[in-house]
């Protein structure tokens, strides 16, 4: 049993990267898939927008079974659907089939809750908040390691098949690993809410969905204000709804209880960011300077590898160095620290942009304030949440985050298409870049001045000296720093 509850952190890591990878690695390969099956870019973008679609319908509902059932069960079938997906889409060559492996593959978002939940169940609290915080760094690792295999793998024109084969043998290993946590029972009493699950998927379905279909159906389209008019009104449903039941998805004090929706918003700023940084470097250094005037013609592979790999693998060390200024400042501070870094490097993009340490420091700076964030954010939930309520609190944070990075990534491609360059080839002037910086810089203040001001302030714990002399050698030795309650 101690051998198990010693996997239990290694374990997390893993299956949160693998979230994180699964979702990043067939973003650079849409193009080939449109062009191996033969159908329209908007098609083929489906490979993506099915996954992040079916992702908003499983995470709740994952979430509150791993509450109710035990986090080991859940994780094991999750894995196994995931698993059975990636069979699926490396063995079709039929969109519909490659969708339906997608959707499957989505369920692994309900891993990143499922992981937290277990953590808090078998760790104790002195190494807690330094395990939450490298679990949750694994979201921005696993995202650029998804980018960079991707580019390795199709450097020489490789089949995108592979990516499908690798992320099988990814779920495999994973399957292996939680295999050998702890059986533990549901912390939850009561049963799943399906008509609460079902509103809220419907609702976050037509709120997703005009996020990413909104340049091809147009902003103003009568479909994207319809589907975001009705998204308001369903969620608006759920929330009445779920006030009235006896065991909701999401509680009603979850819903309202200020440090819990403060920490959602942070959420949905966090996933904006880490996805505008991504995809608004690779586009700039992918332009080639001789014919836009700004830009290194980098190819996939070097804007994943040279630019990008960077900021994700510095993670290693920025996820446990954000857990310990969680242990000793609390989340607050570290969430306000976060969003001071995104901003700063937001900023230092938008000014300097035109030799490449310039890009590479400024895209680290942002990652490293993700990575922070991340860290701060399932500390500040537990905190405020019962045990029984550990996975559907991540859940909602998880969603938060999605909605923030189907934000990013519409805002950043609207910028891109909007007047171009005109030539063979349409490339974006380099005044959009500026604009995705400064605006990404002015979202990170405003996140700053909200957790500053909504969040209450943590109660002082007064340390002795021998507790002090006890963090600084535990630091020292890269150790988790414990936190005093």
């Amino acid at each position: 049993m101690i051998l198990r509850t010693r996997l239990a952190l290694p374990v997390a890591c893993y299956v949160v990267l693998l979230v994180s990878a699964l979702q990043t690695l067939v973003v650079p390969v849409v193009a080939d898939i449109r062009a191996d099956l033969g159908v329209s870019t908007s098609a083929a973008s489906w490979v993506v927008t099915a996954n992040l679609l079916a992702a908003a319908v499983f995470t709740p509902m994952l979430g509150r079974l791993g509450d109710l059932y035990g986090r080991r069960p859940v994780m094991l079938g999750v894995l196994s659907v995931v698993l059975l997906g990636s069979v699926l889409a490396a063995t079709t060559s039929s969109l519909p089939l490659l969708l339906v492996g997608r959707v499957a593959q989505a369920a692994s978002f309900g891993l990143f809750p499922l992981a937290i939940g277990v953590l808090r169940e078998e760790l104790p609290p002195q190494r807690l908040t330094g395990a939450m915080a490298l679990v949750s760094g694994m979201l921005s690792i696993g995202a650029g390691f998804g980018l960079v295999v991707t580019g390795l793998l199709m450097r020489h024109g490789g089949n995108y098949h592979e990516l499908f084969w690798l992320s099988t043998a990814l779920t495999a290993v994973g399957l292996a690993g939680v295999w050998r946590l702890p059986r533990r029972a549901g912390a939850a009493t009561g049963w799943l809410d399906w008509a609460g699950a079902v509103l809220l998927g419907v609702g976050l379905v037509l709120l997703i969905l005009p996020l990413e279909e909104g340049n091809g159906w147009g902003w103003g389209s009568a479909r994207v204000l319809g589907s975001l008019a009705a998204a308001v009104v369903v969620l608006a449903v759920f929330v009445l709804f779920e006030r009235r039941v006896t065991h909701p998805l999401v509680s009603p004090r979850m819903l309202s209880h200020r440090p819990i929706v403060v920490a959602n918003a942070a959420g949905l700023f966090l996933g904006f960011a880490m996805f505008a940084v991504f995809l608004a470097v690779s586009a700039l250094v992918q332009t080639p300077h001789a014919v836009a005037g700004y830009g290194f013609g980098a190819s996939v592979l070097a804007a994943s590898l040279v630019y990008l790999l960077p900021g994700t693998a510095g993670g290693v060390i920025t996820a446990p160095l954000g857990g310990r200024l969680v242990a000793r400042f609390g989340a607050k501070p570290t969430l306000v620290i976060a969003a001071v870094l995104a901003g700063a490097g937001f900023a230092m993009l938008a000014v300097l942009h035109s030799a490449t340490w310039e890009v590479i420091v400024g895209a680290l700076v942002v990652n490293t304030g993700v990575t922070f964030g991340y860290a701060a954010l399932p500390a500040l939930l537990i905190a405020h949440v019962e045990p029984a309520e550990t996975g559907i609190a991540n859940s909602v944070n998880s969603i938060a985050r999605s909605v923030g990075m189907s934000l990013g990534t519409a805002f950043v491609v609207t910028m891109m298409t909007r007047n171009p360059i005109p030539g063979p080839v349409p490339l974006p002037r380099e005044a959009q870049f500026v604009t995705v910086f400064v605006i990404g810089a002015v979202l990170a203040a405003i996140a700053a001045a909200v957790v500053g001001w909504a969040l209450p302030r943590a109660r002082p714990v007064a340390l002795t000296t021998a507790e002090v002399e006890a963090d600084d050698v535990l630091g020292a030795a890269g150790l988790e720093v414990p936190v005093r309650r």
